[in-house]
């Protein structure tokens, strides 16, 4: 009765924080200049996407225990596949230029009716369509790759990301993928603004859409954590003998986790071209694999709340807070302050990632989520209450 209750209250909070995110990403939207802060509106909209990312990925290796580093492949995979589906018919000429057009020859936005109705179901169906392309490739390879443990899995996912990536530029398949040339002129977060009359916008909600998606997936993302088969997930990671003896079908198990994580990466990878305007696979590199990872670690291997907040972080340092180091500053004296150049942001960032690294060995939340802190500050109270009682 007293865990139920934890669990409610828990799915409360959460229920809470996000209404007020989701509300101040409106305000800061409509209040704030967005030519004086576009990179700040950058930042949220990329730390939405990176969120989400991030948290498919602690779902596999950090509550299954399965070391993966195929994410920005299935992000490819997802990116590509929302970005055919969406990009208007009387576009794809322009698009597919070097191919005298698409062999794909419709829009799903279109195909609802166009409109305000046509583009949010037709968004909506072909980011679905995105996660399913991906988890149907995740399960696929998962058949032989799943067998590998620890170090070997990880080089066997990564090299699947990389042929993704060749096999997506392949000029054969240029009709479809556009070869190496990006995919564009297809709904981004800013298509969801509201325009007046005379074609200005009224109401922005490029932020908010990007925050509300996400918050979306990840909470069904909780959901399946704090369902019997993420009690089974975390049973693998904890010991795979004692859950198979348990009677947990782990080939089963590891594979459905390989999945679904792969299936978020693939929403994930339609956000980001969202987000980025534009869908090409040299994009998706290691390095982006690496990014995720790296926020997750930082964020708590284990913690969805830590995978959100070291989202931001993360992004935030990267792309905004340290992008000063980049500028040489030349004082009034005629000092030139060393060091300062282009590059140099990126040297001060893994300085401060080792320092994060060093002083928080489980990450900033570990493997706590944000009610578990909210429930221990008030049984802390609580407890001082009855010693001053």
């Amino acid at each position: 009765m007293l865990k139920e209750k934890k669990s409610k209250t828990g799915v409360f909070i959460a229920l809470v924080c996000v209404a007020v995110l989701l509300a101040v990403a409106i305000i800061l939207e409509n209040t704030l200049d967005p030519t004086k802060n576009t990179i700040f509106f950058t930042v949220l909209k990329k730390t939405a996407v990176y969120a989400l990312v991030a948290c498919s990925m602690n779902l596999l290796n950090g509550f299954t225990g399965l070391f993966s580093l195929g994410q920005a492949g299935f992000m490819l995979l997802g990116a590509y596949t929302y970005a055919i589906l969406t990009i208007p018919v009387a576009q794809r000429p322009a698009v597919y230029y070097i191919y005298n057009g698409s062999a794909i020859n419709f829009s799903l936005p279109e195909l609802f009716g166009g409109g305000a109705v046509g583009l949010i179901l037709g968004v909506l169906a072909a980011l679905i369509l995105a996660g399913v392309v991906a988890a149907a490739v995740a399960w696929l390879i998962g058949l032989p790759v799943l067998r590998l443990k620890s170090d070997y899995l990880a080089i066997a996912t990564l090299g699947f990301a990389e042929i993704i990536r060749a096999i997506f530029q392949w000029d054969a398949l240029g009709p479809v993928t556009n070869g190496a040339n990006a995919l564009k002129n297809y709904p981004t977060f800013s298509s969801f603004n509201i325009k007046g009359a005379d074609g200005a916008v009224t109401v922005r909600l490029s932020i908010f859409v990007a925050f509300l998606l996400s918050a979306v997936c990840i909470a069904i993302i909780l959901l399946l954590i704090n369902s019997s088969y993420g009690r089974a997930f975390k049973a693998i990671r904890e010991d795979e003998v004692a859950a198979e003896a348990m009677g947990i079908n782990l080939a089963k198990h590891k594979r459905l986790s390989f999945c679904i994580s792969s299936f978020f990466a693939g929403v994930g990878g339609g956000l980001f071209a969202m987000f980025a305007n534009q869908a090409q696979a040299k994009t998706f590199t290691t390095a982006m694999t690496y990014e995720i990872l790296l926020i997750v670690v930082i964020g708590g291997i284990g913690s969805i709340s830590g995978s959100c907040i070291a989202a931001f972080l993360y992004v935030a340092c990267s792309e905004w807070w340290l992008r000063f180091l980049d500028n040489e500053i030349t004082l009034k004296s005629g000092f030139k302050v060393p060091l300062l150049r282009n590059g140099f942001r990126m040297v001060v960032f893994s300085i401060v990632i080792m320092i994060v690294v060093l002083f928080f060995r489980r990450g900033i939340m570990g493997d706590k989520e944000l009610p578990d802190l909210f429930r221990k500050r008030k049984n802390t109270k609580a407890k001082g209450g009855e010693g001053n009682g």
